[in-house]
């Protein structure tokens, strides 16, 4: 009897991990190389035999790292399914169990020993001193745990998670570690700083004596004083989160409900705050009114008052942070606006229903996922910042700043950041849960399987006037703001000496043709282009987490969903500061040994940004009917087919959204990028505050504006990149769009 093979036929996914795991422990270096994870130098110094470059198969052959050795049975055993069916119960049984052992092998050695032989005492007590040592894992230690992890994950599928979708059961799983990896265990690592004691021992009392500290609660405001930290950030953030959102959503209602001719300037203001260092803007608004600012003495001279100093405090950081944050709002909510179907406002009209019925019982309600997601981020982002806190914060203490100066300040308390941090996550998080319980378990869905040819109906006159007043009165500040920008930059000294000089920028960016070649002379050129390379290469990577994981939270059902959620929100609502010493602690030794290199900025940039894409995703991809995802099944495409042909190219504005802003928050980040920056990576950002703190504030600011126009060239391309999204067909008259 001729026996069928062709069911028994391996899946490309899982031969191809199969070979990458072999690749990763017989050819490729298993530990971190010494130039670094993008330097290839290793290639031709010492490969394969040098013990710093060696595979893990050559290391063993000189016994060397036996303790490597054990990871060739897990990596055997799935050759065995090559010739089993996929509904063979042995097929799924191999898979789990080589994955599932092969990962904790292989992360049980890396945390058991270190660079000094055995990470803890118990092990030396049970084994014995060890003569060896070992160091992060490097290209081959990161494959093979890659392998063992996705062989783990086909195995799953096919026991039949999710109805046996490897790409969904995939991406769960990868989600699941990275996140487990570069956001719980450095922010876990961190906290436990809050109840350890000066001798190294933990106590419960450490933790309650830095607690209930009269400085983070203390509630003197009632009586005229100062008030604690932790509530001077709830009230600053929850005023931040409503400006925010509110004056994202005039710039969006301005945009697409409105027939503005000059919609492209607008979107382009609305966008510069988000790629200014937060502490340009502080320093703008002290040069508008501050002590001695241009507004302040103007208004002393035409109404004889003494000038104040009443910008440094709540006043200014509230300005700043609103400023700051509210293209993110706008960011989140265009697409939102843009993709209410617009023939649900003209049913609306239909049924003799007036623009402002129509925009308040249809429009407004439809909004509210991205009203949530933009009040959200607006309040976990003014609860983290403390670049303008910094600058402006003056005698108001805040969680943020008061986390900066335990880290760094003479005191070195990481206990007394870790419990500021626990706070501060508490508030990010009960913010995040009511958001949740304001959005419910309603629908949201506009966007259907069939086509709608209608078009956006004008805002109502008594809404319009409104909306137009506050976009035109807040856009005049904001290109006063940018105005002052621009002039400091092009002065000698800035409010002493106003000579008009170009120093700055030859200081900063002069370039010299020599016979051999360009030579980049500049002061600044080596932390830009570090600076290029780390967005350029973080933005993409965290577009794609951030909408991989909405697309899994929206479109999947899973046990544990909730978790997960919880888990891609948690690098956002904690301050960069944080995010950089507890990075430091847990990546400064094996098994992932990345301080002082530009992996680790690249690896900080995409879990602190990935939280906008998920966002943003998922309030777009709440519009999506989910038929459209059943009629691709039903027509026999894969949910990997599904995703890249059928929603991703209906999240034009999400995906715009994440790459936009992950690529301009890597470029002006400095909370967390103070800590990792090293002699070789060193960020445009670190580099500005260094020339601040000298008071060489021209070239800092010189500096600043460069950044602002690059990152506008860069914001343009990706978008005409990435493209729009039309729902309908038509448009309006007169909005100024090209039909």
């Amino acid at each position: 009897m001729r026996t069928d093979h062709s069911k028994t036929t391996a899946s490309p996914a899982l031969i191809f991990w199969i070979i990458a795991g072999w690749v990763g422990y017989l050819i490729l270096p298993w530990y971190g190389v010494e130039d670094g994870f993008f330097s290839f130098e290793w290639l031709i110094d010492g490969y394969p035999f040098d013990d710093d470059y060696a595979p893990a198969a050559f290391l063993i052959g000189q016994g060397e790292k036996l303790w490597l050795a054990p990871l060739l049975l897990p990596l055997l055993a799935p050759l065995l399914v090559l010739r089993l069916k996929k509904s063979d119960p042995n097929y799924a049984r191999i898979l789990i169990l080589a994955g599932a052992a092969g990962f904790a092998w292989l992360m049980a050695q890396g945390f058991g020993i270190g660079i000094r032989g055995f990470t803890a005492d118990w092990l030396v007590a049970l084994f014995g001193e060890l003569d060896d040592r070992q160091y992060g894992m490097g290209y081959g230690g990161l494959l093979v745990a890659s392998a063992f992890l996705f062989l783990f994950t086909q195995g799953i599928a096919a026991r039949g998670a999710i109805n046996g979708d490897v790409f969904v059961v995939s991406a769960i799983g990868g989600v699941i570690v990275i996140v487990t990896t570069f956001v719980f265990f450095p922010i876990a690592k961190m906290l436990f700083a809050a109840f350890v004691t000066e001798d190294g021992s933990y106590s419960a009392m450490v933790f309650a004596s830095k607690f209930f500290d009269d400085r983070l609660w203390g509630i003197g405001c009632l009586y005229g004083a100062r008030c604690g930290a932790a509530w001077n950030s709830l009230f600053l953030a929850i005023t931040v989160g409503v400006l925010t959102t509110v004056l994202g959503l005039v710039f969006a209602l301005v945009v697409t409900r409105s027939g503005f001719r000059h919609k492209r300037a607008l979107r382009a203001l609305t966008v510069l705050p988000i790629i200014t260092p937060p502490f340009v803007i502080g320093l703008a608004l002290i040069l508008l009114f501050g002590l001695s600012g241009t507004v302040t003495q103007f208004v002393s001279d035409l109404f004889g008052l003494q000038p104040t100093r009443w910008l440094y405090g709540m006043p200014g950081v509230l300005i700043a942070q609103t400023l700051a944050f509210t293209p993110i709002a706008f960011l989140v909510l265009i697409g939102v606006v843009e993709g209410v179907s617009p023939s649900m406002e003209e049913a609306a009209q239909t049924l003799r229903a007036n623009r402002w019925q129509t925009f308040r019982t249809v429009s407004l309600p439809l909004m509210r996922p991205g009203l949530a997601n933009a009040f959200l981020l607006g309040f976990i982002e003014s609860m983290a910042d403390f670049g303008n806190p910094l600058v402006l914060g003056g005698n108001f203490d805040v969680l943020s700043t008061e986390i900066f100066f335990a880290i760094v300040g003479a005191q070195y308390d990481q206990g007394r950041a870790a419990v500021l941090a626990m706070v501060l996550l508490f508030f990010t998080l009960s913010a995040f849960y009511a958001q949740r319980m304001w959005l419910g378990k309603k629908s949201y869905t506009t966007v259907s399987g069939k086509g709608d040819a209608g078009v956006h109906p004008l805002m109502p006159k008594g809404l319009a006037i409104p909306v137009f007043l506050a976009a035109g009165i807040w856009g005049l500040f904001t290109v006063v703001v940018y105005g002052m920008i621009l002039y400091g930059s092009v002065v000698e000294l800035w409010g002493v000496n106003n000579t008009l000089t170009f120093k700055h920028y030859v200081t900063a960016f002069s370039v010299r043709i020599e016979d051999s070649g360009i030579r980049w002379s500049g002061a600044a050129w080596d932390s830009f282009w570090t600076t290029i390379y780390i967005a350029a290469a973080a933005a993409p990577l965290t577009a794609i987490v951030g909408l991989v994981t909405a697309y899994l939270l929206t479109r999947q059902t899973f046990a544990g969903k909730n978790a997960f959620e919880f888990g891609t929100m948690l690098s956002f609502a904690i301050p960069g500061t944080v995010i950089g010493v507890s990075y430091i602690l847990a990546f400064n030794v094996p098994p992932i040994e990345i301080t002082g290199t530009g992996i680790i900025l690249i690896v900080s940039f995409i879990f602190r940004n990935m939280p906008v894409g998920v966002r943003a995703g998922i309030a777009s991809m709440s519009q999506l009917d989910k038929s459209l995802d059943e009629s691709s099944l039903t027509l026999g495409a894969n949910s990997w087919q599904t995703f890249r042909k059928i929603i991703l190219p209906l999240l034009r504005p999400a995906i715009l959204a994440a790459l936009v802003y992950s690529f301009v928050r890597a470029m002006t980040a400095i909370s967390a990028v103070i800590f990792l920056v090293s002699a070789e990576y060193d960020m445009a950002t670190s580099y500005i505050i260094g020339r601040v703190e000298n008071n060489d504030y021209g070239l800092a600011i010189a500096y600043s504006t460069t950044l602002i126009f690059v990152m506008l060239g860069a914001v343009g391309l990706l978008q005409l990149l990435v493209g729009r999204t039309k729902i309908g067909r038509r448009t309006q008259f007169g909005s100024g769009e090209k039909p």
